[in-house]
């Protein structure tokens, strides 16, 4: 449960990568939210995979965190969350996205040419402020990830990478356990954004 539905979607997002074609020595990938569930997630795999990460998010305490699961790089959110050029200097090879609004159209803007930017979040809102141009200009592919219809062969697959790429120090690093009795407090600290990677509920306690 500390990779859970959100783990599993930061695992499908990487594969549509993959599935894409984007390597690891094409440039930056960044992972928007990385402080996140899906964040902290598929920042681990793709460092795991060998990927050079680029972590973006609100909380700049949690540096040293998202260095330890493998994040060549990490900038502060507010460098996406306002409104930016509809085509900006191409940066990024790849993007999974759980944040949504400017900060998903900020990261396709600044794709590189016949990147992937893989979306499964709306953190930020479910807005879309964009334009064609990465799309038409730059041949950018935007895929939308959903967690729920997905073939057994395909969870089978997403589940394979993560046992393999997210385990260990890697995995309890961005794990905490809580009580039954906390998890009203836990749900109000999520909505404040105060929460960080993974909380498991232990229903026993």
């Amino acid at each position: 449960m500390a990779l859970g539905t959100a783990g599993y979607t930061a695992a499908l997002c990487v594969m549509a990568l993959q599935k894409h074609g984007v390597a690891r020595g094409d440039g930056e990938v960044l992972v928007t939210g990385a402080s996140g569930g899906v964040g902290s997630v598929a920042t681990a795999l793709l460092a795991g995979l060998g990927y050079a990460v680029t972590a973006s998010t609100g909380r700049p305490e949690e540096k040293a965190c998202l260095e330890g699961l493998g994040a060549a790089c990490v900038i502060d959110r507010t460098e996406l969350s306002a409104p930016g050029k509809p085509l900006q200097k191409e940066r990024w090879a790849g993007v999974v996205d759980a944040v949504g609004s400017h900060t998903l159209a900020n990261a396709c803007a600044a794709t590189k040419w016949n990147g992937a930017v893989a979306v499964c979040g709306l953190a930020q809102g479910a807005d879309f402020p964009s334009t064609v141009m990465p799309f038409i200009l730059r041949g950018v592919t935007l895929y939308g990830i959903n967690c729920v219809f997905v073939d057994n062969a395909k969870r089978a697959l997403a589940w394979e990478l993560l046992a393999k790429h997210v385990v260990g120090p890697k995995l309890e690093a961005m794990t905490n356990e809580i009580a039954l009795s906390r998890a009203i407090r836990a749900a109000s600290d999520l909505l404040n954004a105060k929460l960080k990677g993974r909380t498991v509920v232990d229903v026993n306690q």
